[in-house]
């Protein structure tokens, strides 16, 4: 076997497939959708995956998010039953924890999708929240103008800042402080443009809409749950998970011998738990889309088989004038890879177009083909085509070449 033989089976194929557009094309339609739903599947899971932890990370490195359940997942029954997290609990914890910084509580809406305008421009799928001034110390720093004050949010005033993309969408050649933006149809007046969170990753939006608490409280009266967002001091992140810890159990009369019916985790810790969570439902999705594949491999099979039947004579002349057994496998398995591997790559242009497809109808889902996605998706349809080519070829390779030549 080489490069030479190689070479000439791969135009052999080429010429092959021309000739025979149509029955190729077919034969790997299921290559080209397992590929494609690989890919498409990877890039929305890559970009949702990236959302979360730009939000997560937005609240910086030594901050401590504390829920009545899981930080990331579905709660179970006995979750959901919990008695939710309160402003109560946020002024303990600032009273009694000597390594805390600050505490803010943080409300935002449960379910819907929320949106924000100004003079006809919008923005869907914001992340609106509620908190205090103290959520700034986070690590948050300012494009222009300021952060709300507490002041302001113990007068219920109606003021927001927003994140950078938000600016950019809505007033991007205005100056926005002092504009009155509509968000969920409550007017409220911007003093102030936050810059992307230092660890956000490159290309992810900060969609963010902080509004002062109790405005959001007058806004949104029948939220309950909190979620409250907890600094240490710098080096201070372990013990102070302590301290809340030790409070939040005093405050909810938990007794000694019973677990925290409330959950503590830093933004790393809920990073990790969602890429757990994610890498699970992407080793799903993949298997699922890989049955698109295992078809392709069938088909593929079933089309080589033919080949051989057309080609005998063609197999028998050439055992006639030398060629080994392995000369056979190699150009039919050549064949059959060309085949698949133009499949996979006709999947991952349909995977990338399913990409931005996804990134058009959810414009703040940042969805991109990962490298790991259209490797895999090449490679794996490369490997159906050596696998599914094995038999054909190994029939071909078999056949007797005085009997290969009679043939009509």
């Amino acid at each position: 076997m080489t490069l030479v033989s190689i070479g000439n089976g791969i135009r052999l194929a080429l010429a092959t497939t021309r000739e025979h557009k149509m029955r190729s094309f077919l034969t790997v339609l299921g290559v080209i959708i397992g590929t494609g739903a690989v890919i498409g599947v990877g890039s929305i899971i890559a970009g949702l995956d990236g959302a979360i932890t730009n939000l997560l990370r937005s609240f910086g490195p030594n901050t401590i998010i504390v829920l009545k359940g899981r930080a990331m997942g579905d709660w179970t029954r006995e979750e959901r039953r919990r008695k939710p997290l309160s402003l109560e609990n946020a002024r303990a914890v600032a009273e009694r924890c000597p390594s805390v910084e600050h505490v803010s509580p943080y409300i935002f809406p449960m379910s819907g999708v929320q949106t924000a305008r100004y003079k006809g421009n919008d923005i869907y799928g914001i992340q609106m929240g509620g908190t205090e001034e103290g959520y700034a110390a986070g690590g948050t720093t300012m494009k222009v103008g300021r952060f709300f004050t507490d002041f302001e949010s113990s007068h219920h005033m109606p003021v927001v800042t927003v994140g950078e993309d938000v600016q950019k969408q809505l007033l991007p050649n205005e100056d926005p402080i002092g504009k009155w933006i509509e968000v969920d149809g409550h007017s409220l007046q911007i003093v102030g443009v936050m810059n992307r969170p230092a660890a956000s990753l490159p290309g992810q939006d900060d969609t963010r809409v902080l509004i002062p608490y109790f405005t959001m409280r007058k806004m949104y009266p029948n939220l309950t749950e909190h979620m409250l967002v907890v600094i240490a001091y710098p080096g201070m992140l372990d013990r102070a998970q302590d301290e809340v810890r030790s409070v939040l159990r005093l405050e909810r009369r938990v007794p000694f011998h019973d677990p925290d019916n409330f959950s503590i985790s830093t933004a790393e810790q809920m990073i990790e738990q969602f890429h757990e969570v994610t890498a699970t439902v992407a080793l799903v999705m993949v298997i699922l889309s890989s049955i698109g594949l295992l078809v392709g491999g069938i088909g593929v099979m079933n089309i080589m088989l033919v080949s051989v039947t057309e080609r005998t004579r063609e197999i028998g002349v050439r055992k006639a004038v030398g060629a080994r057994r392995a000369d056979i496998i190699v150009q039919f398995l050549t064949e059959a890879v060309v085949l698949t591997a133009l499949g996979g790559i006709i999947g991952l242009i349909l995977g990338w177009m399913i990409s931005r497809a996804a990134g058009l109808i959810f414009p703040n889902l940042p969805t991109a083909v990962p490298l790991w996605a259209a490797v895999s998706g090449v490679m794996v349809s490369v490997g159906v085509g050596l696998f599914f080519g094995i038999w054909p070829a190994g029939r071909a390779a078999r056949l007797d070449p005085v009997e290969a030549l009679r043939y009509e």
